[in-house]
């Protein structure tokens, strides 16, 4: 706490006339353009990787950067995820829903480490949240990674924003990333395929009014991936990658 009331009294000084000033521009009319799902973990800083500010998008973090399957709720509207989903598309109209997954994600982590019933076990889930909300909201990404069994030189196959548009994924086929980077990478895209799940959003993805991206974050380098549908894989962005990324962003999305 000593070290936050310190930040909070530099901020006093350095940075809150300015940012008062940008409160007061958004204040009556902020134009959010996305929602940014991502994980709660504390190295996940996601404004400052993607420069946005006052006004930009609506964030969302939680543990293992989850969005539960509409299967899960009755009416769909029992937790903060499908909340945010309603609130930026449904009543602010954003176009763009982006989930961002990350390399040492300690949700993942554990979520490897589920594999075993004695883990995953009712006792277990009885005295740990975390397991708990793992167990109940990323199975189907467990599920999908096991059924690689270990081999991901093969395309996995993925539903988009409706269930006839479907996309192929090759996970780290240069294996330049660990198994539970890989489980991270897979539950990122499983989250894509969550979002289009909800009815709520429903005529917007069909229309292609709508549109799911999905990101990840490699903490130990700073390096952000786009997960590219042509190439059917992350692809990092960079300066060698920005201009065609941008044009698949355009083509497919705009």
């Amino acid at each position: 706490m000593d070290r936050i009331l310190r930040g909070i009294m530099r901020y006093r000084v350095l940075d809150r006339a300015s940012m008062v000033k940008q409160f007061e521009q958004v204040k009556d009319n902020p134009v959010p353009k996305a929602i940014f799902y991502t994980c709660m973990d504390s190295r996940m800083i996601p404004t400052r990787f993607t420069e946005t500010s006052v006004g930009d998008m609506f964030v969302v973090r939680n543990a293992g950067n989850l969005i539960p399957h509409s299967e899960a709720f009755i009416d769909e509207m029992t937790s903060c995820e499908p909340a945010g989903l309603e609130l930026s598309c449904i009543i602010n109209n954003v176009r763009h829903v982006i989930v961002c997954g990350h390399s040492d994600c300690k949700a993942m982590n554990l979520l490897y480490d589920l594999r075993s019933k004695k883990e995953s076990s009712v006792e277990q889930r009885r005295i740990s949240p975390l397991k708990s909300w793992l167990c109940t909201h990323a199975q189907s990404s467990l599920k999908k990674f096991l059924e690689m069994k270990g081999d991901f030189n093969k395309p996995m196959l993925f539903s988009a924003e409706t269930p006839q548009r479907k996309f192929v994924a090759y996970i780290d086929p240069e294996n330049n990333f660990c198994i539970e980077d890989k489980l991270s990478q897979v539950n990122t895209l499983q989250q894509v395929q969550n979002v289009a799940s909800y009815g709520m959003l429903k005529k917007r993805l069909e229309k292609h009014d709508l549109h799911i991206h999905a990101l990840w974050f490699d903490i130990y380098t700073g390096d952000i991936y786009y997960f590219s549908r042509r190439a059917k894989r992350f692809v990092i962005i960079d300066e060698s990658t920005y201009e065609s990324i941008l044009a698949e962003v355009r083509r497919y999305y705009s």
